[in-house]
């Protein structure tokens, strides 16, 4: 689970790179993604799943910062 989370935390980090330089980025699939991982997550024992969660605030943050650049560069094209 570490592993999956580690590589989306750099697939979203990619991404964000991508988009700041105004490269295509297909997110076709992000979200079935994300929500496998939460949902292995949650069939975890309370202290596995809580052992994951900086593994998921960084995904959280990854995500805002993507969020972010998308924002700064719709429409400027």
């Amino acid at each position: 689970m570490e592993a999956a989370s580690e590589a989306l935390v750099r697939t979203l980090r990619l991404a964000g790179a991508l988009v700041r330089s105004r490269r295509a980025v297909d997110l076709a699939g992000l979200e079935d993604w994300v929500g496998r991982l939460c949902a292995r997550a949650l069939d975890l024992p309370y202290a596995d799943g809580q052992a994951l969660r900086p593994g998921f605030v960084a995904i959280l943050v990854e995500l805002d910062a993507l969020t972010c650049a998308l924002a700064e560069t719709a429409g400027t094209d």
